[in-house]
């Protein structure tokens, strides 16, 4: 890997280890309205996100086409509100493993559906990757308690994290990471008010009591503000499908850190789980090949100096 790819999977790296952490923020949070919370975080993040967003973000926000409004309307409510709103329904009827099995198949989805929409073939090598990515994902999560509603909220969620990625991709070429992230934060804080009002009434928003409130902290400055940042600086280098495969370490994370708040413990099959996670994640970026002498696999969005291609469209530098 040049010193590019490294620093994007890095940053991909911590991204997923912070969201991973969130399932276990999520499980404490159980008896707090749905979208308040959302709002909550959404909110606070964004006015945290918004004087690290950059000179001329104003503009750049002007520039955006309605088309390009809309996508970012509905990456916030696919891959933010969707996401979390699936994720603490599912958790409702269903064991934290459920949703978090769904969501370690993304890699999968994204390693397909992202060179079909570029009218490309999948990559055999991030493909199989994925697919390992996949299976040690469920390794360490094995399979709980669950019921018809706590499976179709698991697959929502599993659409949330696809479309988090890949319904990013053209807004991140003109936004930048960090206004990405804040503008998306604002859209997703007005439509979590927005639900809250539809479905909870005045019930929507109460104050959170102090567990509930480190656990909205968490969500919002580290998993958020940190996570999303980092998130989108990786994707920017290496690309959603590479980007997507460390994914893998969300459940590896939430098993981490379940038994910090007495929810669950790490074991053999997590161990074991983790040790594939991280095989699939060195075979789709290409470690494996390269540390092995075998042929570069061929990099088909990222060119010269490493900056990403869409379409044949290279993504310019932004500071960071």
């Amino acid at each position: 890997m040049n010193a590019t790819t490294t620093r994007g999977a890095l940053l991909a790296a911590l991204a997923c280890v912070l969201v991973g952490g969130s399932f276990t923020a999520n499980s404490v949070l159980g008896d707090y309205p749905y979208a308040g919370g959302q709002f909550l975080r959404y909110a606070l993040a964004c006015l945290l996100l918004l004087p690290a967003a950059g000179k001329g973000a104003a503009d750049r926000l002007r520039g955006l086409a309605p088309r390009q409004w809309g996508r970012l309307a509905l990456l916030a409510a696919v891959g933010m509100v969707g996401f979390n709103l699936a994720v603490l329904a599912a958790e409702r009827t269903a064991e934290p493993a459920v949703p978090g099995v769904f969501v370690g198949c993304a890699p999968v989805v994204v390693a397909v559906l992202v060179p079909l929409l570029d009218g490309r073939g999948p990559q055999r090598t991030v493909l199989y990757g994925a697919l390992l990515v996949a299976v040690g994902a469920f390794t360490v999560q094995g399979w709980g308690r669950t019921d018809g509603a706590g499976i179709a909220f698991s697959v929502c969620a599993l659409a949330g994290e696809v479309g988090f990625a890949v319904l990013a991709v053209p807004v991140l070429r003109p936004l930048g990471p960090r206004l990405l992230s804040a503008a998306v934060c604002a859209v997703a804080a007005l439509e979590s008010a927005a639900i809250g009002l539809l479905l909870d009434g005045g019930g929507w928003l109460r104050r959170p009591d102090g567990v509930e409130t480190a656990a909205l902290l968490w969500q919002a400055v580290v998993v958020t503000v940190v996570g999303f940042v980092c998130w989108y600086m990786g994707m920017q280098r290496i690309g959603a499908e590479r980007a997507t495969l460390f994914s893998g370490l969300i459940p590896v994370a939430a098993a981490c850190t379940a038994p910090l708040v007495g929810t669950g413990s790490y074991g053999l099959p997590q161990a074991a789980g983790s040790a594939l996670v991280g095989l699939g994640v060195a075979l789709g970026s290409g470690v494996l090949g390269r540390a092995g002498g075998g042929r570069r696999p061929r990099e088909r969005a990222f060119r010269g100096n490493g900056r990403p291609e869409y379409r044949g469209v290279r993504v310019p530098e932004r500071p960071e």
